[in-house]
């Protein structure tokens, strides 16, 4: 991460350019900064879907096979205690497919591990006639 000095002169604030993982940012390892993050997004599709079908906290936790209070929580992204794996069974009970995409990394003179991204798919709304 880098600093930079604010060059204005009646203020002495430091503005720090993150890394692009608030995890890594807050001080976690690199794999579990990664972990996190997948959780994080898979907890954000989550929120989104279940806002996108209007469901209650009561109808998503009767879909989802999880009481209110841990509907809750995921609304409000504490995903303590959920596995990625159990993240996307969650997103499949909510009618959401889930790709996962294996491919070589692009080669580079450094020996780095992988990396794992989630993001979100473009549906194809065009009606077939």
């Amino acid at each position: 991460m880098k600093t930079h000095r604010n060059n204005d002169a009646k203020s002495e604030a430091r503005v720090t350019r993150g890394s692009r993982n608030v995890f890594a940012d807050l001080g976690f390892k690199k794999s579990e900064a990664a972990a996190l993050e997948v959780k994080a997004e898979l907890t954000r599709q989550i929120y989104h879907r279940i806002e996108s079908l209007g469901l209650t906290q009561v109808q998503a936790s009767e879909r989802l096979g999880i009481s209110q209070p841990d509907v809750s929580k995921l609304m409000n992204a504490k995903f303590t205690g959920y596995s990625t794996d159990r993240l996307i069974a969650l997103l499949n009970a909510l009618e959401v497919d889930v790709d996962i995409v294996v491919r070589p990394r692009q080669q580079s003179r450094r020996h780095e591990p992988g990396v794992v991204r989630v993001r979100e798919g473009v549906t194809d709304r065009r009606k077939i006639a």
